[in-house]
């Protein structure tokens, strides 16, 4: 053997393998026609089950050859029609007798016999495995057997003779016959493996066969850190052998880990670094009980869902070293339907046993029963719940439990988080500290407890997150538990680099003053109302349609096969209505097909006087728009006849709020940006974009952004790029707040003690909701004297109002935070955070009057396309969030009001840099032209403007019509258009009529 060749690295897995517990297969034992290890099926068999085996023998005559013969071709179509998993985990009857195919490892040690049956497991490595019946020739490199069953299959390569694991995929793909017996119907997973990487698949497709990787990560795992593994002495893929493929792993893996997706049949085998984290999670929790605090930063693309579902299954049955469960519930909080589903179903084939997972989707009396029940082991529900079971729930006092956080963010603290607690605490009326003191338990109820832990899934943690549910590292700052980074999922190929391909534009525009006066005008409110008339006026929401539909037209429609869509972000619902509309103008003009929009936004919304919705707009109920959108013409071989399933395909998305996070919709390759992003938003929006899809290219997917820069959009993704960390909170940072409250002497002491006293024996003893509303608005009195020393302080001193009502408000948020981290049990917090919230409610607020600012132009446009970027980030390593500091924005100090025309100046000096002639605005080009117009000029100065419009409307329609050269598009919608014709003539006689007289000083 030489000492670089394939047999060297083959050898030492194989004897790594033997070190660890597993035994020498023997090639020739291999049953090729009934895909099993005969040898070793029988002496396990014998071994755990001899009496069971020799009922069966004496059914057969007490001929052994026979009984043998029998078993292994009942047990191999017992597998043809079950599957291997399912005859491993549930075992097979044969002539009513049961036999088990494997033992698995007892939750706890109590039984001594059922360790004995485990450890009689026979776990075998074959080298070289002659498979096929067709070709005696073809061989395996290494087959991996659980009591002669074939589970999973190798194939070694070498870099050291030019072959490396590409080589291993490609001998997967072109010379193993997926129709081999071994390959089709009993082995389940297939790993490609050289010294540096690991590739795994789960199915054998010919050139089809898609590998996924299964390394650690550059870093190691549970680290920042991008694809492949870390240097090590010898072999970089030697956990392979010496972690997943410990029998002790591998049994785990065979019992808790594989299973079947019930929508897509396929088999799924966890990643690395999936079981990598319910692995370290579950260890820690062994060790250590319950009490402790996980954060788990996984990025999107990372198979949260599945990891969910299996360190939920894990915690359910999770034993101490002293045998005792470590958790008696697991809870799982989460807003998406579809985990309960995929939790149920996995669960399901592990224990085979209904009722284990069970989802909250109907009371709290439901909640309730769940919790107090033996059946559901894990119980999904979401926060809100929480906070309406405190006296439903019956014996849960001392109970431990597991709650899993989906999605964690700052929203899983303060009241919700409190209202959890206190549920699976059991507070209530007889809940008090050691001294009695009911205010205290309520503080209690907001820290840590040695019942609780919490496991916080995120991609996207923010300063609070970390604090609240991360680990303290030794340098003091607050860190995930573990990190499935975003650029290892980019690298590894789970989801696109969604700033790859990212192009910028800039709206310059210059405004009009058309005001008689010149008002005076709070600045900041009015620059406000100036940007909101400038973007939202028709010529802009016009010339960004056309960019958005052209675009689209030229970039993505005929990209994945025609199914590519995409969606427009815009920054209000206002916004969404006017460019969707705007965008349908557009293509109805331009008579273009094959780009057909819908809108999404929440509620009614008043659009130029109308109510509108979004149902209204498409047509359909909201919560058909995902399976609507979702519909490709190209997959519907009745489209285009009256059976297809949807008469319409849509590819253009536009939204205001919603849609941007948890959206999942693989078609979607480019995004159109009108609104600013920033933080955890800009990730969550931009990354609609990112999943995968087999038509899927990286070049596929696009960025088109009218207002942010790219450089901006880089930085906020660089915390989220690996892994983010933060500095705790300063704990004494809440007694500063305290005093800032104090300090405006509003507050007596003895009133709040009077009304807290009163809202906990309240809520200890009203045993209805309608109870509990009637208590809580008797509670409205002692809260009374103080808003009336309010009310006096704000006629006196309106600024000090504000600041009071800002310092109680910066401490309540301070104190709904900081009480899940710091343990402070001090009364004297409690008492001001339980008043203030309360009196926070009833402080008049000081009227803020509204801006005019009239009548206003748009007299320039250009929306141009500033730069094409690859945004991309490069490694860096662990990032800093800041810190949570505390305080608010506060009071305001009002600014000098400044003339109308002056700050339009100034606007125009900043958006309206480098525009000339050529971008006046063609409507006020018109209006311009109406009035310099003799004719029209004479008539409007001896008319009233109705008189006017029916004198002039002819002549009107000439001068637009004399000006149609520079401006096609929109000159034959005018022509074509006889609502736009109606209505630009009406506001072109307004705006002209109005500019003549003011000129005359008539106006």
């Amino acid at each position: 053997m030489k000492v670089h060749g394939e047999g060297a690295f083959e050898a030492a897995i194989e004897q790594s393998l033997l070190d660890a517990g597993w035994r020498r297969g023997i090639p020739g034992n291999y049953d090729r026609q009934i895909g099993l290890d005969t040898s070793e099926l029988f002496a396990y068999v014998g071994a755990t089950q001899n009496d069971q085996w020799l009922k069966l023998v004496a059914y057969h005559g007490n001929d052994v050859n026979e009984t043998q013969r029998h078993f292994k071709e009942y047990l191999a179509k017992q597998i043809d029609e079950r599957g291997p998993l399912d005859v491993l985990r549930r075992g097979v009857k044969d002539k009513g007798i049961q036999f088990r195919l494997a033992y698995f490892k007892p939750a706890h040690s109590i039984t001594d016999d059922a360790l004995k049956l485990y450890q009689a497991n026979r776990l075998s490595v074959t080298r070289q495995l002659h498979y096929s019946a067709q070709d005696q020739k073809k061989s395996l490199d290494l087959a991996l057997f659980v009591n002669g069953i074939p589970l999973a299959t190798a194939e070694l390569k070498n870099p050291l003779t030019n072959q490396t694991v590409e080589d291993a995929k490609e001998q997967y793909r072109k010379d193993r016959d997926p129709k081999e017996l071994l390959f089709s119907r009993r082995t389940l997973v297939h790993f490609a493996v050289d010294p540096d990487l690991v590739f795994v698949t789960t199915k054998l497709a010919g050139d089809d066969t898609r590998f996924l990787p299964f390394n650690t990560g550059s870093d190691g795992p549970g680290v920042s850190g991008g694809a492949g593994n870390p240097a090590a002495e010898g072999y970089r893929t030697t956990y392979l052998w010496e972690q997943i493929w410990h029998p002790d792993t591998w049994m785990d893996v065979v019992r808790r880990f594989m299973h079947t997706d019930k929508e897509s049949r396929a088999l799924i085998f966890p990643r690395y670094h999936q079981w990598h984290a319910v692995t370290a999670l579950t260890d820690h929790a062994v060790a250590h009980g319950s009490g402790d605090n996980y954060l788990v930063m996984h990025s999107a693309g990372s198979g949260k869902s599945n990891t969910i579902a299996w360190l939920a299954h894990r915690l359910s049955s999770l034993h101490s070293a002293a045998n005792e469960p470590v958790f008696d519930k697991v809870v799982i909080i989460t807003d998406r339907v579809v985990l309960d589903r995929q939790l149920q179903d996995t669960v399901f084939q592990f224990e085979h046993v209904p009722g284990v997972v069970q989802r909250i989707d109907k009371d709290s009396n439901q909640l309730a029963a769940a919790l107090s029940g033996e059946t559901a082991k894990v119980v999904i529900s979401t926060m809100q719940k929480f906070g309406f079971i405190l006296e439903k729930v019956d014996g849960l006092r001392g109970k431990r439990f597991a709650v899993i956080v989906d999605e964690a963010h700052s929203s899983q603290s303060g009241d919700n988080a409190t209202a959890l607690k206190k549920v699976l605490l059991r507070k209530g009326s007889d809940d008090i500290d050691d001294d009695g003191d009911v205010l205290t338990a309520s503080a209690l109820a907001r820290g840590r407890h040695e019942t609780l832990s919490y496991f916080a899934f995120t991609a996207t943690p923010k300063p609070k997150t970390l604090e609240l549910f991360g680990t303290l590292g030794a340098d003091g700052n607050m860190r995930p538990f573990h990190t499935y980074s975003m650029r290892q999922a980019i690298e590894e190929g789970f989801i696109l680099d969604v700033l790859k391909q990212y192009v910028t534009y800039q709206s310059y525009w210059k405004l009009a003053n058309q005001n008689p006066d010149d008002p005076e005008v709070d600045p900041k409110k009015a620059a406000s109302q100036l940007a909101r008339f400038a973007v939202l006026h028709p010529t802009m929401m016009a010339q960004k349609a056309e960019i958005i539909v052209e675009h689209f037209r030229k970039h993505t429609a005929s990209r994945l096969g025609g199914r590519a869509k995409a969606m427009v972000v815009t920054g209000s619902r206002e916004a969404a209505a006017k460019l969707y509309t705007a965008i349908k103008k557009y293509l109805e003009t331009n008579d273009y097909t094959g780009c057909a929009p819908l809108v999404a936004f929440s509620a009614d919304l008043s659009l130029d006087g109308i109510e509108v919705t979004e149902a209204r707009m498409n047509g359909f109920g909201e919560s058909e728009l995902p399976e609507r959108f979702g519909y490709t013409a190209v997959d519907d071989k009745h489209a285009g006849t009256p059976k297809a399933k949807q008469p319409v395909e849509y590819k253009i998305l536009v939204v205001a709020e919603k849609y941007q996070t948890g959206f999942d919709q693989p078609l979607l390759t480019t995004m159109y940006v009108d609104k600013p992003l920033k933080g955890v938003a800009a990730v969550q929006t931009l990354s609609r974009l990112n999943r995968t899809h087999p038509l899927k290219e990286q070049e596929d997917v696009f960025v088109l952004d009218f207002v942010n820069e790219a450089a901006d959009i880089t930085d906020q993704f660089r915390p989220y790029f690996e892994t983010a960390a933060t500095t705790p909170t300063d704990p004494n940072l809440l007694y500063t707040a305290e005093n800032a409250v104090t300090s405006y002497a509003l507050l007596v002491p003895s009133e709040m003690q009077a009304y807290v006293e009163a809202l906990l024996a309240a809520e200890g003893k009203a045993k209805t909701d309608a109870a509990l509303q009637k208590a809580h608005a008797a509670l409205y009195r002692f809260t009374d004297p103080a808003r009336d020393r309010y009310v006096a302080l704000a006629a006196d001193d309106p600024e000090a109002a504000d600041g009071f009502r800002a310092a109680l408000r910066d401490y309540t948020r301070m104190y709904a935070f900081l009480a899940q981290i710091v343990p402070y049990q001090d009364a004297d917090l409690e008492r001001l955070y339980l008043y203030g919230r309360a009196l926070l409610n009833r402080l008049p607020r000081r009227q803020d009057p509204s801006v005019d600012i009239g009548e206003v132009q748009l007299t320039h446009l250009r929306v141009s396309k500033t730069g094409t970027h690859d945004a991309s980030l490069e490694a860096e390593g662990e990032q800093m969030l800041p810190g949570f500091l505390g305080g608010g924005a506060g009071p305001q100090n009002d600014l000098d009001k400044v003339a109308l025309s002056e700050l339009i100046d100034e606007l125009n000096d900043r958006f309206g840099m480098g525009l000339g002639e050529g971008d006046k605005v063609w409507f006020e080009q018109q209006v311009v032209a109406l009035a310099e117009d003799g004719a029209v000029e004479a008539a409007a100065l001896v008319n009233d403007e109705s008189n006017f419009g029916v004198v002039c409307e002819k002549r009107i329609e000439d001068v637009i019509l004399s000006r149609h050269d520079d401006n096609g598009k929109l000159m034959q919608r005018y022509l074509d258009d006889d609502t736009l014709r109606s209505h630009m003539n009406q506001f072109a006689r307004s705006q002209a009529y109005r500019l003549i007289r003011r000129k005359h000083g008539l106006t």
